[in-house]
């Protein structure tokens, strides 16, 4: 019994010894202090990577400390290796067993603004935070922690001290990767890896309630080929908004990219600053379908980019979109290389960008019940949608601008444009060979 324990049964001891006997009350008693034991005891599932030499000083190398706590609770077959409130240094990296949970204090993502503000706690102040070190300059190194069959990354801040905030960033290897089956990553602060996490090669992965700021990469998902979840993920410039990593950031990061994912669920995720908000790409084990609801981006240079995706498709719903900084600010692109279906619905697009969507390829992209605020910011004579190939679905639609709204190009095969509300007339440049039908568009008269 630790020291908390007997302070706790002294003071029942101590109170029952002035109460009169009554009928019960030893019962009752036994009952707490048979309770107040058994929470003080340890578990036996449960590791401590201080009973196994970890100092959390931020100076010494924990490394082999974590491993030798992790390799004990895999040999046991699986339990929590807990690390308690501290600063842990990492000149290595780390494997996760199967079945093992490597976990902090954090019940819930923490937010730690305070590197740039004043006032406001750092990742160094409070919680459990790991330093991490190994592999700068090349991000072709293991990952820092590697998740394995069954195991779980949960309540820990992940911060590289070598990063220098007003600098453009060091390459870093991806700070976690997720393998096996039902591989997990909760409640985890990415405070400013080079690449986040790395979830391919793996089946059913969860990542849930994430937030922090990488700089080249957020998250990559590929080799997919049983549903993955993507759930409450923050991607947000608390660590640096000073101009030489920022601007690098907005030239070069993609804070979600998608490759071959069966089924893929997203929900409820945003990203700030990156050159592209959401990719999908062909690779050599495929392409992506998924649903994706309640995505958002902001200030991206692209929100988001569709190079190939699958013939079932995206369907995307309830998106905000923005975009207004950058070469050529857009919020949707949709590549030669596609000829899957790409379907918005009750999205809204804003931003003083260039264009709403640039569409091109074979396949299919739709917006039904969207809402388009601003585009043509530097009145250029540019159109919301401008359309190069393949179909077009634009149904129930509000257009809140006068501006020209739709270019169908010869080479767009079929088109479907109705029951959309517009300020006026449709503005529509139409030079396809293909069939278009226009219908039931309402705008107020010309002025």
């Amino acid at each position: 019994m630790n020291r908390g324990a007997r302070a706790v049964m002294g003071r029942f001891v101590s109170l029952t010894a002035h109460l009169a006997p009554r009928p019960g009350l030893l019962a009752v008693t036994t009952l707490v202090l048979s309770g107040v034991v058994g929470f003080a005891q340890i578990p036996p599932d449960c590791f401590s990577v201080r009973d196994h030499g970890a100092g959390g000083d931020g100076k010494t190398d924990d490394t082999a400390a974590f491993q030798k706590a992790l390799d004990a609770a895999g040999r046991a077959g699986g339990g929590v290796v807990y690390a308690p409130r501290g600063n842990y240094f990492f000149a290595g990296h780390l494997t996760v067993p199967a079945g093992v949970t490597l976990r902090g204090v954090w019940e819930s993502v923490p937010a730690h603004n305070g590197i740039r503000d004043a006032g406001l706690p750092k990742p160094t102040d409070d919680g459990t935070t790991f330093l991490v070190t190994e592999g700068r300059g090349s991000e072709a190194g293991a990952p820092f922690i590697t998740l394995n069959h069954n195991s779980t990354l949960k309540g820990v801040v992940l911060y590289y001290p070598d990063q220098k905030p007003d600098e453009e960033p060091q390459p870093y290897p991806w700070a976690v990767a997720m393998r096996g089956k039902n591989p997990a990553v909760l409640a985890v602060e990415l405070l400013n890896p080079y690449n986040g996490i790395d979830a391919t090669r793996n089946e059913r992965h969860l990542i849930r309630d994430v937030h922090g700021q990488p700089l080249r990469r957020g998250i990559l998902v590929d080799a997919i080929y049983d549903i993955g979840r993507i759930e409450n993920v923050h991607f947000n410039p608390w660590w640096s908004l000073k101009p030489r990593l920022f601007q690098w950031q907005q030239a070069n990061g993609e804070a979600f990219v998608f490759g071959r994912t069966d089924w893929q669920y997203v929900f409820n995720t945003f990203c700030f600053g990156y050159n592209v908000g959401y990719k999908f790409i062909k690779t050599p084990a495929g392409v992506c379908n998924g649903n994706f609801l309640g995505i958002g981006a902001d200030d991206c240079f692209t929100a988001l980019v569709v190079e190939q995706c699958a013939p079932m498709g995206l369907l995307i719903s309830n998106g905000e979109f923005v975009s207004f900084h950058g070469p050529d600010p857009t919020m949707v692109r949709v590549g030669e290389s596609n000829s899957g279906s790409v379907r918005f619905v009750n999205c809204a697009f804003w931003g003083p960008c260039n264009q709403i969507a640039k569409i091109a390829g074979l396949g299919t992209v739709g917006f039904s019940d969207c809402t388009f605020v601003q585009w043509d910011h530097k009145n250029q004579g540019r159109h919301a949608l401008q359309v190069e190939g393949g179909t077009v679905l634009v149904r129930g639609c509000e257009f809140q601008s006068g501006r020209p709204h739709i270019a169908l190009a010869e080479n767009v095969k079929r088109a479907i444009i109705s029951d959309n509300v517009l300020p006026g007339a449709l503005r529509l440049d139409n030079r396809s060979r293909g069939k278009v039908k226009i219908s039931n568009n309402s705008g107020d008269p010309e002025p």
